[in-house]
């Protein structure tokens, strides 16, 4: 993983998907996500070589299942050839076996389809963190190395792997409320901008926080009784 991105800042994605409106899908799903480009879309694996032969990308996500060769095949020649561009897959293939691969080649993440919007800026964001993690190079004493190693483990708690009975959009919709606050909000205060019940929107809250995605903070009043106040980590 190199420290270099793409004009402005942005990290640079390549989609890689047979499907052309599964990779229009996911590429518009990029977009979405503060801090990254889509660089291009692919959708044989000599396309995506091609493309990354002559141009750039900082992240690839790529689908295993491709009409030329298996995504894993190519990640493979993709190293032999020296290019060390960070691997997200992307694909319908679960079993463990192929999970197992992709993990000894290198790829970061394993996203299984189908998915939302919310499940894929999680991995996004959570490779961001980790590129700002490694941002500056030295040496990384054991509390960075622990940051290092948590900020892709991080993203895997996202609403995307809600407990059953648990809406991903309602836990997508609680997250926008408290990443656009200007500080921590109560459980009335998210559920009034969420336009949800306060019930609902304190398990919601409760939910997050234990998955680390919610800090929790006491703020006493007048009366003593300390009000349980909510942030985005």
């Amino acid at each position: 993983m190199t420290s270099d991105t793409g004009p402005g800042g942005l990290i640079e994605v390549l989609v890689v998907d047979d499907d052309v409106r599964v990779a229009r899908v996911n590429a518009a799903y990029v977009g979405k996500v503060p801090g990254f480009r889509v660089a291009g879309q692919a959708h044989t694996a000599a396309d995506a070589l091609a493309f990354l032969e002559r141009g750039h990308a900082d992240l690839v996500l790529l689908d295993h299942y491709l009409p030329d060769e298996t995504g894993l095949a190519l990640v493979g020649r993709l190293r032999q050839l020296g290019h060390h561009t960070d691997i997200i897959m992307v694909t319908a293939a679960r079993d463990i076996g192929t999970v197992q691969a992709a993990m000894r080649n290198g790829a970061l993440q394993y996203l299984v389809k189908p998915f939302t919007f919310a499940g894929l800026r999680a991995k996004l964001e959570g490779y961001a963190a980790l590129r700002r993690a490694l941002a500056g190079g030295g040496e990384a004493g054991q509390d960075q190395v622990d940051r290092i190693f948590g900020a892709l483990g991080g993203a895997s708690a996202g609403p995307a792997e809600l407990p059953k009975g648990h809406s991903a959009l309602t836990a997508d919709l609680v997250r926008e409320v408290l990443r656009g606050a200007d500080g921590p909000l109560s459980a009335q205060e998210v559920a009034e901008r969420a336009s949800l019940s306060r019930q609902t929107a304190q398990r919601y809250l409760k939910l997050l926080e234990r998955t680390g995605r919610v800090r929790l903070s006491l703020k006493y009043g007048e009366t003593g009784r300390p009000e349980h106040r909510y942030d985005w980590v």
